[in-house]
């Protein structure tokens, strides 16, 4: 109640987990299951939206960015498989 008289927030609970709003490129490898290396090339490319932070430029991609780009990217994959018949042969 301290904090709260001073004008303080309040700290979430301990335990509560919070979704982070940004990832790192390893934590995007680790969920798309491709080496953090990959995604350097992906966000390089601009194919994935990234932005840098700090003096270093650390790149970190949002979230909600990432899902965008995996709907892209089975919009893309089932095109391509009604496309082109995996396994027809004519004749």
């Amino acid at each position: 109640m301290a904090n709260e008289r001073r004008g303080k927030k309040k700290r979430p609970a301990v335990g509560v987990e919070l979704e982070p709003r940004f990832l790192t490129l390893d934590e995007v490898a680790v969920y798309l299951n491709v080496r953090p290396a990959q995604v350097y090339a992906l966000v390089r490319r601009g194919e994935l939206p990234a932005v840098k932070v700090g003096g270093r430029g650390v790149w970190r991609v949002e979230r909600a960015a990432l899902e965008e780009y995996v709907e892209e990217l089975k919009r893309r994959t089932r095109e391509w498989a009604e496309t082109h018949p995996l396994g027809r042969r004519k004749g």
